[in-house]
C-alpha cells in the first residue's frame, strides 16, 4: 500500500511544497466564503498555495490553477453527554490535528466538545487519504501537512505582532520601591502639584505626586511638571489618571521614554489607595467605582433593553463577530450591504468577480467585499435552529442562541492594510472608515456602476469679500454632510448651567460629582449651524489685491440618492486631546434639504476677480539658525545627529522636547537622517523679475501644527496643504483631511512613478473623493452625480455609546420591511432620497 500512495503522488510532488516563514496558512477560512472545517463540507487548503477553499468554490481554484493536491480538514462539535449524576463527560480532543484552530462558533467549551479529521483530497478523482499516514507517505508529503496542521492562524499572529511592537512590559515593574508617606488619591478632584492643570494629569507610582504631562509622551498639552519630577527625583514610572479601570491603565517610563505595561499595577494603585480590582464592570462594559456611577441608560435604551426581542434569521439579517475592536467596520459593513446599489455591483456579480480574482483572492478587494455581501445575504449562516432542537431547549428550560454569523478577519485585513490605524487593534471612528472604505471602492471599481455614486454630490461654496461684496463661487465633490452641534442652542440651558455649578462645587470641596446632565440640541438648531456664514480669516480678496475679511456659505448644486449625516460630536479639549460632546440630538424620520439649493451667481452679483496672491518674500531673508543645545540634548538620547538638526529646524527652535516629538513622527521616513538642506535665499534686489519670487517659507503653516497632525499618522505633504487651506486651524484642518482627497491621488501618483516598495506605514487616506474645485459644466454633465429632489427619509443610523473618542461601542439600526432593527454587535444618520 505504502508503494501504491508513493507511486500515486509522485506526479504530484513538484506542486507540494513545505509552508515556510512568511507563508500565510489560511486553514480555518474559505477565501471566498464564510465555510471552515465545521460546515457541513469542510474546509480543502491547497498544497501549494494554502489557501483554505470550501468545497463549493475548490473545484473553481482546481480549474484555474491546475493544483491537484489538497488536505480536507473537518471538525465535527457535537454538545457533551452527560453521566448519571448529571455531571459533564470530560472533553476529549484529537490532539494529532488542528493544534492552533480556533472554534468559528460562540460554543462554550464546556458545554460541547469536538474531533477533527484531515486527508489528502486528490482532485479531479477525489481519491482520498487518511491522515495520519507516515509510513506509507513520502517524508516531503507528511512534513507538509504537520506543518500546515500546526501553522498559527495568520490573524492571530498579526494581532500577536502588533500588540508585541506597540507596547512592552516595563523593565521597572517588578523592581519599583514605593515610599511609605501616607500618600492617598481621591476619586476626583486632582490637579497638578505644581500648577492648577486639571486635564491630562500623572500618578507618578514610586511617591503618589499628581503632575500634568508634556506634549511628547502623550500627544496632549502641558507644562511638564511630571517630567521635571522625573528628573529631579529619578521615578521612573507614572499612570494616567482617568484610564485606570479593572482591566489596567496607562502607564508612561520616563526612564525608557515610551508608554509601557505594568503587570504588577494593581498592587502599584493599591499603595495610594486605588482598588483598581474592586472596580464594579457594568454589563455593557462600562468602569464605574464607589463614587463615580457612569450612566446604564444610554446603554438600555440604544441597545433596547428590557424589550422581548425576536432574533430574526434567514437572508439580510447575519450578524458580524465582534474581532474585539471591529464595531466600527461591522456597523458601517451592515448599513452598506443593505443599499441595493452595493448588493447588485458585489453580490450581484458575485460569479463574475469569482472567475476572474486573481490568484491569491484574499488580496483582491472586490472578492472580499463580494464574500462579505454574499455572507450577510445569503441567508447562510443565519439559520434558525431545528424543531428538535428548540424542543430539547424548552425541555431544559434554556435556550441557546445558535445563530453562527460571520466572522471579518480576512476581510478586515485587507483592507485595513497599510493604514496605521484601521489595521491596529485600537477603538476606530466608523465616519472614518465609511470615507476610507469609499476610497477603496473609488480605486477598484472596474465595472460600469459604481455603487458609491449613491452618496456622491456636489456643493457650492460662495466666499464674499465682506468690504467690496463681490463673491467668487466653487464646486467640490463630497460623500457626507457634517452637521455641527451649537452647545448654546441646547433647549435645557438652564439645566446645564445649574449642573455646572454644582460640578465645580464638588470638585473644589472633593465630593463626588452631581449626575450628569445633556445637553439637548434640536437637530433644526444643527441644521440651522451648517447653513451660518463662516468667517474666512486672513482671506485675500483678489479684488483688493490684499487681506480683507470674508464670509463662506456652503449649499448644494445636487442632492445624493442616499445621503449621510454625520453629527459632529467629537471635538478638541483644550489640551488638544480629542474628546467627545456628552448631547442628544433628537433626528427625524424625514428631512427635507431642498431650501439649501444651490443658486449660483445671481443678478446683482459681481463676481472677484480670478488673480492670485502675490508671492510675499519674508522680511528676514536671512537662513535661520540652528539651537544647537536642542541638538545636542536629542542627539545624547540616541537619534542620528543630522535628523536632530532637522528636528530643531522644522519645529522653530522652539525647544527639544517640540523637536523630539518631530522625531516621533518622522523617524520611519526614508531621508530621516540624511544631512538637512537648508534652502538658500537670495537677496531681493538680486532676484530676476522675470522669475517667480519663491521660497520655502512661503505661505508655510507653523511646524508645530503640522507635527501635531503629522504625530496621528497623516502624511505631511498632506497636513501642510490641509493647514494652508483651512488658514493654520488645526480642527478645521483635521476636518479637511477627512473630506479632500486630492492629496491622497497625488500621493497614488507619486508612488506610480517612484520605483520602489510602498511604505506600509504610510497613511491610506480615509477619505479619498472630495474633489476640491471642479468645474459647474464638469459637474453637472458628469454621469456619476446623481441629483434628487432632495426629500429623505431615516434608512438607517450608527450610534456610538461610550464618553470617549479611544472607546466604546458601534450599533447600528436599519429600517428592514418598514420597521427599524436593532444590529446588535459619529453618529453616522443614513437617508434614503424618496
Amino acid at each position: 500500500m505504502a508503494t501504491d500512495l508513493g507511486e500515486l503522488l509522485v506526479p504530484y510532488m513538484p506542486t507540494i511544497r513545505v509552508p515556510r516563514t512568511g507563508d500565510r496558512v489560511f486553514k480555518s477560512e474559505c477565501a471566498f466564503s464564510y465555510d471552515s472545517p465545521e460546515s457541513e463540507g469542510g474546509l480543502y487548503v491547497c498544497l501549494n498555495s494554502f489557501l483554505g477553499f470550501g468545497r463549493e468554490h475548490v473545484e473553481r481554484h482546481y480549474r484555474k490553477t491546475g493544483q491537484s493536491v489538497y488536505m480536507h480538514l473537518k471538525r465535527h462539535v457535537k454538545e457533551k453527554a452527560t453521566g448519571a449524576a448529571g455531571g459533564a463527560i470530560p472533553r476529549r480532543r484529537n490532539g494529532k490535528v488542528f493544534l492552533d484552530l480556533e472554534l468559528n462558533r460562540d460554543f462554550n467549551g464546556d458545554d460541547y466538545e469536538y474531533e477533527d479529521e484531515a486527508k489528502l483530497v486528490i482532485f479531479p478523482d477525489h481519491f482520498e487519504i487518511p491522515l495520519p499516514n507516515i509510513e506509507e507517505l513520502p517524508a516531503l508529503v507528511t512534513i507538509a501537512c504537520d506543518a500546515v496542521l500546526n501553522a498559527p492562524s495568520p490573524y492571530k499572529k498579526q494581532e500577536l505582532d502588533s500588540w508585541e511592537e506597540e507596547i512592552q512590559v516595563s523593565k521597572h515593574a517588578r523592581s519599583l520601591r514605593q515610599q511609605e508617606n501616607g500618600v492617598r488619591i481621591p476619586p476626583s478632584g486632582w490637579k497638578c502639584a505644581k500648577c492648577e492643570m486639571r486635564e491630562n494629569l500623572w500618578l507618578n507610582l514610586t511617591d503618589g505626586s499628581v503632575l500634568c504631562g508634556k506634549w511628547f509622551f502623550d500627544g496632549s498639552g502641558g507644562n511638564g511638571h511630571a517630567l521635571e519630577h522625573y528628573r529631579e527625583t529619578n521615578f521612573p514610572l507614572a499612570v494616567k489618571l482617568n484610564t485606570i479601570t479593572p482591566d489596567g491603565a496607562d502607564v508612561y517610563s520616563f526612564d525608557e521614554e515610551e508608554a509601557v505595561l505594568d503587570p504588577h499595577i494593581s498592587e502599584h494603585l493599591l499603595h495610594f489607595g486605588i482598588d483598581m480590582l474592586q472596580m464594579q464592570r457594568t454589563e455593557n462594559g462600562h468602569h464605574t467605582d464607589n463614587h463615580v456611577q457612569l450612566r446604564v441608560s444610554d446603554w438600555e435604551v440604544i441597545q433596547e433593553a428590557g424589550l422581548k426581542l425576536k432574533p430574526v434569521y434567514g437572508p439580510g439579517y447575519t450578524g458580524i463577530k465582534n474581532l474585539g475592536n471591529s464595531c466600527y467596520l461591522s456597523t458601517t459593513m451592515q448599513v452598506l450591504f443593505s443599499i441595493p446599489e452595493f448588493q447588485r455591483a458585489f453580490v450581484g456579480n458575485l460569479q463574475r468577480i469569482y472567475d476572474y480574482s486573481p490568484l491569491d483572492p484574499t488580496q483582491d478587494f472586490n472578492t472580499q467585499m463580494a464574500k462579505l455581501g454574499h455572507g450577510l445575504l445569503s441567508g447562510q449562516y443565519a439559520k434558525p435552529p431545528m424543531k428538535s432542537e428548540l424542543i430539547e431547549q424548552v425541555m431544559k428550560e434554556e435556550y441557546k442562541q445558535q445563530q453562527r454569523g460571520i466572522s471579518p478577519k480576512m476581510y478586515k485585513s485587507l483592507v485595513s492594510k497599510g493604514h496605521p490605524e484601521f489595521s491596529s487593534n485600537r477603538q476606530q471612528d466608523a465616519h472614518e472608515f465609511f470615507l476610507h472604505l469609499i476610497n477603496l471602492v473609488e480605486r477598484n471599481n472596474s465595472g460600469s456602476e459604481n455603487p458609491s455614486d449613491v452618496f456622491r454630490f456636489v456643493v457650492e461654496e460662495r466666499v464674499q469679500c465682506c468690504q467690496t461684496q463681490k463673491v467668487r463661487y466653487t464646486q467640490r465633490v463630497d460623500y457626507l454632510m457634517q452637521l455641527p452641534t451649537p452647545l448654546e442652542a441646547a433647549s435645557n440651558r438652564e439645566e446645564l448651567i445649574a449642573f455646572e455649578s454644582k460640578r465645580k462645587e464638588a470638585e473644589e470641596n472633593m465630593r463626588p460629582p452631581p449626575e450628569p446632565v445633556r445637553a439637548r440640541i434640536p437637530f433644526t438648531a444643527c441644521l440651522q449651524a451648517f447653513t451660518e456664514p463662516e468667517n474666512v480669516p486672513d482671506f485675500w480678496s483678489s479684488a483688493l489685491q490684499a487681506k480683507s475679511a470674508g464670509v463662506k456659505t456652503s449649499r448644494f448644486t445636487s442632492f445624493p440618492e442616499y445621503m449621510v449625516v454625520q453629527i459632529k460630536k467629537f471635538t478638541f479639549g483644550v489640551d488638544w486631546v480629542p474628546k467627545k460632546l456628552d448631547i442628544s440630538v433628537d433626528v427625524p424620520d424625514f428631512l427635507d434639504l431642498n431650501r439649501l439649493r444651490a443658486t449660483g451667481l445671481q443678478a446683482g452679483e459681481e463676481e472677484l476677480p480670478d488673480l492670485t496672491p502675490p508671492i510675499v518674500i519674508p522680511e528676514d531673508i536671512r537662513a535661520p539658525e540652528i539651537d544647537e543645545s536642542s541638538v545636542m540634548q536629542l542627539a545624547e538620547m540616541g537619534f542620528p545627529l543630522e535628523a536632530c538638526r532637522k528636528a530643531v529646524y522644522y519645529t522653530g527652535n522652539m525647544g527639544a522636547e517640540m523637536a523630539f516629538n518631530w522625531i516621533i513622527a518622522h523617524m520611519e521616513e526614508p531621508d530621516f537622517a540624511e544631512p538637512l538642506a537648508i534652502p538658500s535665499y537670495m537677496e531681493p534686489d538680486l532676484l530676476s523679475p522675470s522669475l517667480p519670487t519663491t521660497s520655502a517659507l512661503d505661505n508655510q503653516p507653523p511646524e508645530e501644527s503640522i507635527s501635531i497632525l503629522t504625530s496621528m499618522g497623516f502624511p505631511r505633504h498632506h497636513t501642510i496643504k490641509a493647514l494652508k487651506a483651512t488658514n493654520n486651524n488645526l480642527e478645521r484642518a483635521l476636518d479637511w483631511i477627512f473630506t479632500h482627497p486630492d492629496c491622497e491621488e497625488e500621493t497614488e501618483a507619486m508612488s506610480d512613478t517612484a520605483d520602489t516598495e510602498p511604505n506600509d506605514n504610510s497613511f491610506s487616506n480615509a477619505n479619498a473623493h472630495s474633489d476640491s474645485s471642479l468645474s459647474p459644466d464638469q459637474d453637472l454633465s458628469s454621469p456619476r452625480v446623481r441629483d434628487g429632489p432632495g426629500r429623505y427619509e431615516l434608512f438607517a443610523f450608527i450610534s456610538h455609546m461610550g464618553t470617549s473618542t479611544m472607546s466604546g461601542h458601534y450599533v447600528c439600526h436599519i429600517k428592514k420591511e418598514g420597521r427599524l432593527y436593532p444590529v446588535m454587535f459619529l453618529s453616522i444618520v443614513h437617508y434614503l432620497s424618496r
